[in-house]
């Protein structure tokens, strides 16, 4: 999905408006259609499994060649509002992953995977759909950047935290994968940006559908992996990613309210909080845990696009609403 560059700050014309809402309104469908072409033909995957990583660094590759340097300056610019969005994501997914597979009773791999979603950096949608919530988007794209960065090192720890009561946890040949299929794909999308700004420009506005469509792919390899045990976990995953997206997007706007940073940060606060990088958390499930457990990052990957999408339409008519009635609107 966009990254933070390629959605405007501000209110902008209805051309690029109807481009994300088609982004966003398209992604979940095209993920949809692969999950469900996964759990049809799980056979035309075998062995696509090892090539998740790679995927994924497709993904982030498209995300850094988005970026630019104005996206770090907003980090200097608001250290206090970018520091309180990371302790909330890095706090209130883990923790929710953690107490809903407890409150679940999920089975081990099941478990581990609900709570490495929630250990995850920011997803990459989270900037787009604060975009239509006419949220602070400088806000989002600083707290996506930072916890994106930051991932090496925290979602591993987390993860071993929370979930190694349920499996085996190797932090540190996490942190390795972390590094190769995120952070260095992502610096080298930077690099080419910063090197041959000019070029990269040109292909922009194809990059939300190439990763949109390497998502959906990496999506079908998770789902086929893991076929035969769907129609037993489906129900009980479901009812899981329902509550943990819900719960996350309801406590990140809490958490901007009780700081009062205003409603336009607050809304970027409930996306930043409640979108994870599900790609992430499918490639790490597969390659440290099994194909059961990338199961709810998979459905993660569709659900918080639909909710998020509902979510931001709410917010963008209330937000009209207040603007017109506000005196001399």
């Amino acid at each position: 999905m966009p990254s933070a560059s390629t959605v405007p700050a501000s209110p902008a014309p209805d051309s690029t408006d109807r481009a994300a809402r088609r982004a966003v309104t398209v992604f979940p469908v095209l993920v949809l259609a692969a999950g469900a072409l996964g759990l049809a033909i799980p056979g035309s995957f075998a062995g696509w499994g090892t090539s998740v990583p790679y995927l994924l660094g497709v993904v982030m590759f498209c995300m850094g060649l988005t970026m630019t340097p104005k996206d770090f300056q907003g980090v200097a610019r608001r250290p206090w509002a970018v520091g309180l969005g990371l302790v909330a994501h890095y706090v209130i997914m883990p923790g929710l992953g953690w107490l809903i597979a407890h409150a679940l009773d999920l089975p081990p791999q099941l478990a581990a995977g609900v709570i490495l979603v929630g250990c995850a950096p920011s997803g990459t949608a989270s900037n787009v759909v604060t975009y239509l919530a006419r949220g602070d988007v400088a806000l989002s794209v600083s707290v996506a950047t930072v916890s994106t960065v930051l991932a090496p090192l925290v979602t591993p720890a987390l993860t071993l935290l929370l979930a190694g009561e349920y499996l085996p946890v190797d932090a540190g040949s996490m942190v390795g994968d972390i590094l190769k299929t995120v952070l260095l794909p992502v610096l080298a999308g930077l690099a080419v940006r910063l090197l041959a700004g000019r070029y990269a420009d040109r292909v922009l506005g194809a990059l939300p559908w190439l990763s949109a469509a390497t998502i959906a792919v990496i999506v079908a390899v998770v789902v086929a992996g893991s076929a035969s045990a769907i129609k037993s976990a489906a129900l009980l995953v479901f009812v899981a990613v329902v509550l943990h997206n819900g719960l996350g997007l309801a406590l990140g706007y809490g958490a901007g309210q009780l700081a009062r940073l205003g409603p336009p940060a607050s809304r970027a606060m409930a996306f930043e909080v409640g979108m994870q990088n599900s790609g992430l958390a499918a490639s790490l499930a597969t390659a440290h845990f099994s194909p059961l457990a990338a199961l709810p990052a998979a459905v993660f990957s569709v659900w918080h696009n639909v909710s998020g999408a509902l979510v931001a339409a709410w917010m963008a008519h209330r937000a009209r609403r207040t603007e017109t009635a506000r005196p001399g609107a």
